[in-house]
């Protein structure tokens, strides 16, 4: 089979960022073969931390979630994986559930948590073609053309 190159989001609150390095750490021979996007921080320590390519977006709440909202939105994410902490109140928190909301929208895998990530990775779609079904929002779309006409 194939190995077809995924374009992965990778992002972490500060109580999470060593949980996510250390995933990272853990899948870094898999990794480093796929297209990375991180927020700020996140993507600063996967570079130098573990010397893999990353595109650094901005800090999250700065703006990062949504820069990884709108990449999605437009089709140029194929994965998320969100190491949020739920233990720990965000200011920005209205951008995380945005976050989650556009990629349970646009049908992109999203995992949590070590556990799920765990599963994703191991899931025969991850290094193999896997065509993802995007929704149809034309019906939507033409919907709201009609409404600002």
């Amino acid at each position: 089979m194939d190995v077809k190159t995924k374009r992965i989001a990778l992002v972490a609150h500060d109580h999470q960022k060593p949980v996510l390095l250390n995933w990272v750490a853990a899948h870094r021979d898999v990794l480093k073969h796929h297209t990375l996007f991180a927020t700020g921080t996140t993507g600063r320590l996967i570079h130098d931390q573990l010397k893999l390519e990353v595109t650094a977006l901005e800090s999250g709440p700065l703006g990062g979630d949504l820069e990884v909202g709108a990449m999605i939105a437009r089709g140029q994410v194929d994965m998320l994986i969100f190491f949020w902490d739920p233990l720990e109140s965000q200011p920005h928190d209205p951008d995380v559930k945005a976050l989650l909301r556009i990629a349970v929208v646009w049908n992109v895998p999203v995992a949590c948590n070590l556990a799920s990530a765990d599963f994703l990775m191991t899931s025969p779609h991850f290094n193999g073609a896997y065509t993802r079904i995007v929704p149809d929002f034309s019906q939507y779309r033409r919907r709201l053309k009609d409404v600002v006409s």
